[in-house]
Protein backbone atom coordinates (compact mmCIF):
# COMPACT_ATOMS: atom_id res chain seq x y z
CA UNK A 1 0.00 0.00 0.00
CA UNK A 2 1.33 3.52 -0.92
CA UNK A 3 0.43 6.85 0.55
CA UNK A 4 0.62 10.59 -0.29
CA UNK A 5 -0.75 13.17 1.53
CA UNK A 6 -0.71 16.75 0.65
CA UNK A 7 -2.63 19.93 1.97
CA UNK A 8 -4.63 22.44 0.05
CA UNK A 9 -6.26 25.58 0.43
CA UNK A 10 -9.65 23.05 -0.96
CA UNK A 11 -10.40 20.02 -2.04
CA UNK A 12 -12.81 17.32 -3.18
CA UNK A 13 -13.23 14.24 -4.74
CA UNK A 14 -15.31 13.79 -7.87
CA UNK A 15 -15.46 10.70 -10.57
CA UNK A 16 -12.13 9.19 -8.84
CA UNK A 17 -9.83 12.24 -9.10
CA UNK A 18 -8.60 15.08 -6.51
CA UNK A 19 -9.82 18.41 -7.67
CA UNK A 20 -7.78 20.99 -5.51
CA UNK A 21 -7.48 24.47 -5.11
CA UNK A 22 -4.14 26.12 -3.31
CA UNK A 23 -2.35 22.55 -3.16
CA UNK A 24 1.17 22.04 -1.92
CA UNK A 25 1.62 24.38 1.20
CA UNK A 26 3.65 24.05 3.94
CA UNK A 27 3.12 26.97 5.75
CA UNK A 28 0.29 28.77 7.35
CA UNK A 29 -1.20 31.08 9.93
CA UNK A 30 -2.80 30.89 13.70
CA UNK A 31 -5.86 30.90 13.66
CA UNK A 32 -5.82 28.50 10.53
CA UNK A 33 -7.71 29.38 7.68
CA UNK A 34 -9.84 26.40 5.78
CA UNK A 35 -7.93 23.90 4.81
CA UNK A 36 -8.06 20.38 3.14
CA UNK A 37 -5.89 17.44 3.45
CA UNK A 38 -5.88 15.19 0.77
CA UNK A 39 -4.96 11.45 0.82
CA UNK A 40 -3.82 9.55 -2.60
CA UNK A 41 -3.92 5.54 -1.54
CA UNK A 42 -2.78 2.81 -4.16
CA UNK A 43 -3.83 -0.35 -3.23
CA UNK A 44 -1.92 -3.08 -4.63
CA UNK A 45 -4.28 -6.07 -6.27
CA UNK A 46 -4.08 -8.34 -3.04
CA UNK A 47 -5.15 -5.77 -0.85
CA UNK A 48 -8.25 -5.04 -2.00
CA UNK A 49 -11.46 -6.18 -0.99
CA UNK A 50 -10.91 -5.40 2.77
CA UNK A 51 -12.37 -3.08 4.91
CA UNK A 52 -9.69 -0.87 6.43
CA UNK A 53 -9.73 1.38 9.75
CA UNK A 54 -8.34 4.85 8.53
CA UNK A 55 -7.11 7.27 11.10
CA UNK A 56 -5.84 11.07 10.08
CA UNK A 57 -4.77 12.89 13.19
CA UNK A 58 -3.05 16.25 13.81
CA UNK A 59 0.58 15.71 15.88
CA UNK A 60 2.62 18.81 17.64
CA UNK A 61 6.29 18.55 17.36
CA UNK A 62 6.60 15.92 19.86
CA UNK A 63 4.40 13.65 17.95
CA UNK A 64 1.71 14.15 20.85
CA UNK A 65 -1.91 14.69 19.67
CA UNK A 66 -3.50 17.98 19.38
CA UNK A 67 -6.01 18.76 21.81
CA UNK A 68 -9.21 21.02 20.32
CA UNK A 69 -12.89 21.60 22.10
CA UNK A 70 -15.39 19.21 20.54
CA UNK A 71 -18.75 18.31 21.18
CA UNK A 72 -17.89 15.93 23.84
CA UNK A 73 -15.55 18.47 25.32
CA UNK A 74 -11.50 18.38 24.74
CA UNK A 75 -9.67 15.97 22.56
CA UNK A 76 -7.43 14.92 19.90
CA UNK A 77 -8.21 16.33 16.20
CA UNK A 78 -9.11 13.28 14.29
CA UNK A 79 -10.96 11.87 11.42
CA UNK A 80 -11.68 8.36 11.41
CA UNK A 81 -13.51 6.07 8.78
CA UNK A 82 -13.18 2.85 6.96
CA UNK A 83 -11.83 2.93 3.33
CA UNK A 84 -12.18 -0.40 0.79
CA UNK A 85 -10.61 -0.48 -2.37
CA UNK A 86 -12.57 -2.63 -4.51
CA UNK A 87 -11.71 -4.75 -8.06
CA UNK A 88 -13.77 -2.64 -10.30
CA UNK A 89 -14.34 -4.87 -13.76
CA UNK A 90 -12.71 -5.25 -16.57
CA UNK A 91 -9.20 -4.25 -14.82
CA UNK A 92 -7.04 -6.75 -15.24
CA UNK A 93 -5.17 -8.40 -12.33
CA UNK A 94 -2.52 -7.51 -10.64
CA UNK A 95 -3.33 -3.38 -11.48
CA UNK A 96 -3.21 -1.43 -8.28
CA UNK A 97 -6.06 0.44 -7.45
CA UNK A 98 -5.91 4.12 -6.57
CA UNK A 99 -8.61 5.18 -3.72
CA UNK A 100 -8.37 9.36 -3.27
CA UNK A 101 -9.73 11.04 -0.55
CA UNK A 102 -10.46 14.79 0.31
CA UNK A 103 -11.13 15.97 3.85
CA UNK A 104 -11.80 19.39 4.64
CA UNK A 105 -10.57 20.79 8.05
CA UNK A 106 -12.39 24.49 8.95
CA UNK A 107 -11.12 27.11 9.91
CA UNK A 108 -9.94 28.77 13.37
CA UNK A 109 -7.16 25.99 14.81
CA UNK A 110 -5.30 28.06 17.70
CA UNK A 111 -1.63 26.77 16.87
CA UNK A 112 1.01 27.79 18.22
CA UNK A 113 3.44 29.95 15.73
CA UNK A 114 7.09 28.78 15.00
CA UNK A 115 5.77 25.30 15.91
CA UNK A 116 5.75 22.59 13.36
CA UNK A 117 2.55 20.54 13.25
CA UNK A 118 1.47 16.77 11.14
CA UNK A 119 -0.93 15.01 10.07
CA UNK A 120 -0.42 11.49 10.28
CA UNK A 121 -2.14 8.89 8.64
CA UNK A 122 -2.58 5.28 9.79
CA UNK A 123 -4.55 2.45 8.40
CA UNK A 124 -5.74 -0.57 10.78
CA UNK A 125 -3.94 0.99 13.72
CA UNK A 126 -0.64 1.16 11.62
CA UNK A 127 2.25 3.39 10.24
CA UNK A 128 4.91 3.81 7.88
CA UNK A 129 7.62 6.47 6.92
CA UNK A 130 6.00 8.59 4.54
CA UNK A 131 2.40 8.72 5.57
CA UNK A 132 2.68 12.14 6.98
CA UNK A 133 2.33 15.65 6.01
CA UNK A 134 3.74 18.08 8.19
CA UNK A 135 3.59 22.61 8.22
CA UNK A 136 4.67 25.30 9.84
CA UNK A 137 2.85 27.99 11.81
CA UNK A 138 4.19 31.44 10.82
CA UNK A 139 3.53 34.76 12.05
CA UNK A 140 1.03 36.63 10.87
CA UNK A 141 2.48 39.21 8.18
Amino acid sequence: MRATLLLADAAKVSDGKVDALGLGWSTTTSPTPPAAIILLLQFGWDETNQRRALVVELLDADGKPVLVNGPNGLGPLRIEGNVEAGRPSGVPAGTPIDVPLAFGIGPGLNLTVGQRYEWRLSLDNETSEGWEVSFLIRPQS
